[in-house]
Order: structure tokens, then sequence, then C-alpha cells
């Protein structure tokens, strides 16, 4: 009998225990890992959604974010994936281009290297020509590219990410051919385009919703117009059948202890209800997609699964 009482209040201590620690989390920092530049559209969307999660993970929570752009997101999403799984260092994670990191190239983590807590934004793309191009309809681009092949540079965040998967559909559908001008982030690329250094971008839409009047938007590759930009025609209404965007969330170090990934989840399942934190998403012209935890993964392998199908099919793998 005594040794039954002892097991019992050994088991009720543990249980305290464990509800001692998921109430105590986090009791410091948390560091966001953004693995592009500042002003982009990954990095927009970590620091305004950092102050909601703080707000719904309680009091004395904070994010803290830090850019470690380079190798199209691959340094920052690999410093992720090999922390300590301690909820203290979160990532933010982009689809497709996370996935295709690790089939254009060699990478440190997997699809299994994640614990996976919510996708946020998805974020079609646009088409973007310079001011002083002359390119100021998709009819005259797609005439130039074809009339000379190669000779429109194209300006992008990154290889192997969403706008690089809008090129290769854009030159398979129009049977063109650009040059790819790569930067480390959608800030640069649109600084150089606006400054004519290349003629074309592909960039999202929350990325030039800001600078239409610096920029010719020539189409976005929704099916149907944008909320955020009405007046912006879609691909598909100007007879070129191109849909394409970035899914913009947030990871964790595979081995997330079960109560401070219950914790994170339910913080970033909020986001999807909050008035407050959709008008500041709007603001941004960031289209709010929430998919958390296991529907977050699966959305991953299907699109790494789209990924390989796009690298086995197209020359320059």
């Amino acid at each position: 009998m005594l040794t039954y009482l002892k097991a019992s209040a050994i088991a009720g201590a543990l249980v305290m225990v464990a509800g001692a620690a998921m109430a105590d989390y986090p009791e410091k920092p948390i560091e966001v890992i953004v693995g592009y530049s500042a002003g982009g559209g990954t990095d927009v969307m970590a620091r305004t959604a950092a102050p909601f999660i703080e707000k719904y993970l309680g009091e004395g929570a904070s994010l803290v974010v830090k850019n470690m752009p380079g190798a199209s997101g691959q340094i920052g999403i690999t410093e992720t994936a090999r922390s300590s799984p301690d909820g203290y260092t979160l990532g933010t994670f982009n689809l497709p281009g996370m996935m295709a990191r690790t089939i254009d190239r060699e990478a440190e983590y997997d699809a299994d290297s994640f614990t996976y807590l919510a996708n946020v934004v998805n974020d079609p793309n646009v088409i973007v020509t310079s001011k002083a191009s002359g390119l100021d309809t998709l009819d005259k681009l797609i005439a130039e590219a074809k009339a000379n092949p190669g000779a429109i540079t194209v300006g992008m965040s990154s290889l192997g990410g969403d706008d690089h998967f809008a090129l290769i559909k854009l030159e398979g559908l129009t049977e063109t051919e650009f040059t790819i001008v790569p930067f480390k982030g959608s800030a640069p690329a649109r600084t150089a385009l606006m400054g004519g250094h290349v003629a074309m971008g592909i960039l999202n839409i929350s990325e030039v919703a800001e600078f239409q009047e610096e920029l010719n938007v020539l189409g976005v590759a929704t099916p149907e117009r944008s909320d955020f930009a009405p007046d912006l025609p879609t691909f598909k209404e100007q007879g070129l059948d191109l849909i394409n965007g970035s899914m913009r969330g947030f990871v964790a170090p595979a081995g997330l202890p079960e109560d401070v990934q219950a914790k994170l989840l339910a913080a970033f399942e909020q986001l999807a209800s909050d008035p407050e934190f959709l008008k500041a998403m709007k603001e941004t012209a960031n289209l709010v997609e929430v998919v958390t935890g296991d529907d977050f993964k699966a959305l991953t392998e299907d699109l790494h699964t789209l990924a390989k199908q796009v690298w086995d099919t197209t020359p320059w793998n």
C-alpha cells in the first residue's frame, strides 16, 4: 500500500512539473530566423505576426527577428534545423522554395528536420517591369522575349523559389527564354528593378503593392483578381494560364517538446480569427491562409513532390 502511495505521489509530481513547464514557457526571448533580407515579403510577414504570437503566448513573451539572408534562404533554414529543439529558435519557412533547396543542391535538412507550426500567408506572384524598359504590357514583354531570346533580364529573390517556378511556367507557356539575375531577397531585387538595372522582375503581390506608381505591373498569377489589387488583371484573363505563388510560415527544429509544441500551435491557430492581425496583414497586401501542424507538414510534402516534378522536366537542372 505504501509503495502504491509513493508511486501515485511521484506520478502526480511529474504531472505538476510538466504542467509547470508548459505554463512557464517561454522564459526568455524566442529568436525567429528569417532567411532573407529585411523588407522582403518573408521578413514583413514575420515582423507583422510576431507581436500577435507574443500576445497569444502570454505576458512576458518576446519574439526577436534575426535576418540571415543568403543561398536562396538555405542559410537561415539550415540554422533553424540544427538549433536546439527547446522552443527558443523558430524559423520562417517558404514553400515551394525551402523544399526546392533539397532538390537542386546539397542540403543539411529534409522534410523531417522540422516541427511544423503554421503556414500563414499565400502570396501570389506578379510580373513587373522597369518604367525604363518600355515593356508596359504583357503582349509587349512576350513579343520582345520571342524576338530576342535571353535579352530580357529578370530580377528575383532566389533560384528555386516561387519566383523561379513562375518564370519556368512563363517560359513553357510562351516558348520564350529570359536571363535570370538572382538576389539575396525580394527587396534588393525590387530596388534593382526600380533603378532600371534589370528589365523585368517576378515578385509577390505584397512586395509591389506600395510601388505600383514606380513599376509596370503586368499581371497577377491568380485564378481571379486579388482583393488587394482589384485593378490589376490576372494573367488568365489575358490568355495566359499562369497561376503561382509563395506560401510563408513558421517551423521549429524537429523534436520540440510536446507541451511547448502545443502552446506554440495554440498561438499560431489564433492568427486566422484575430481581426487586428487580419487588418495588419491586409495593410501589407498579404493574403492570410493559416494551415497548422500535421496539415502544414502534409502541404510541405505535396509541394516537395511538385518541386521535384518541375526539376525533373526542366533543361537547366
